[in-house]
């Protein structure tokens, strides 16, 4: 059964892995044996001397999503391939979110975060997807949301971000599936990270949000690092188009 979920051998891609989800979800897929290629607009070098620790390769990409173009994304991936031989998984992590009432609520607000959050996400993933097939598979595991699920509070281009990743999951899935490429989202709960910092120093928000969550605590980034290895694993091969929550029981409430 480990065999089935070795990454021995494999390379994976992660953005926004300079700190937080991104950053424990790439030591866990390191922890399993690939190599990684961390991408993040900040400085990567404390996930590159972790990842080296545990035995494996280690590039690092600096890129501000913001301002990337498809052909910027596929630099990337050629860049990834040239420097590690291969791309076996791609975690599309980075994102960013803005908070304002839905009146107060800026086109600036809204266009940064779709173009990080979500077309970023299926220019990155297109790109990777084609060499995936050229080398006969791979993963693809983006990052979702509550918010894929549910409107949230004075979030909604984030929201409606993340609605659009289930959407291009699910979409990508039924066209990459035959082609031995597996696209699949983790959904991550209220984690303790930057972008919950804000109603983690809420104690009325904060209270409310534990009251709801069944395992009684907040989140840790490593809380996900079973679910990534998982999906970019031999042992999810027949898993397609799947939101995978992680969530400590909040979507049961």
């Amino acid at each position: 059964m480990s065999v089935s979920f070795s990454l021995e051998g494999k390379v994976a891609l992660v953005t926004g892995a300079s700190r937080g989800l991104g950053q424990a979800m790439a030591l866990g897929l390191a922890g399993a044996g690939a190599d990684i290629a961390a991408l993040d607009l900040l400085d990567c070098a404390e996930t590159g001397e972790q990842v080296e620790a545990l035995g494996r390769r280690f590039t690092e990409i600096r890129c501000n999503l913001m301002e990337a173009t498809p052909d910027d994304l596929a630099m990337i991936v050629d860049g990834v391939i040239e420097q590690l031989g291969r791309l076996d998984v791609l975690v599309n992590n980075a994102g960013i979110i803005r908070r304002a009432p839905l009146f107060e609520f800026s086109e600036a607000y809204w266009d940064d975060v779709l173009q990080v959050n979500l077309k970023a996400v299926f220019f990155l993933s297109q790109k990777a997807a084609a060499r995936m097939v050229e080398q006969g598979g791979g993963k693809i595991i983006n990052i979702a949301s509550m918010l894929s699920f549910q409107g949230g509070i004075l979030i909604p281009s984030y929201t409606a971000a993340k609605s659009g990743v289930a959407g291009i999951t699910r979409a990508m899935a039924n066209e990459l599936a035959a082609k031995n490429v597996n696209v699949n989202a983790i959904a991550p709960g209220y984690m303790a990270t930057d972008n919950t910092a804000p109603l983690r120093a809420d104690p009325v928000r904060s209270q409310s949000i534990l009251e709801r969550i069944p395992a009684g605590r907040w989140g840790d980034p490593v809380d996900l690092q079973g679910a990534v290895v998982f999906l970019a694993s031999p042992a999810s091969d027949y898993l397609h188009g799947v939101i995978l929550p992680v969530d400590g029981g909040w979507l049961c409430r």
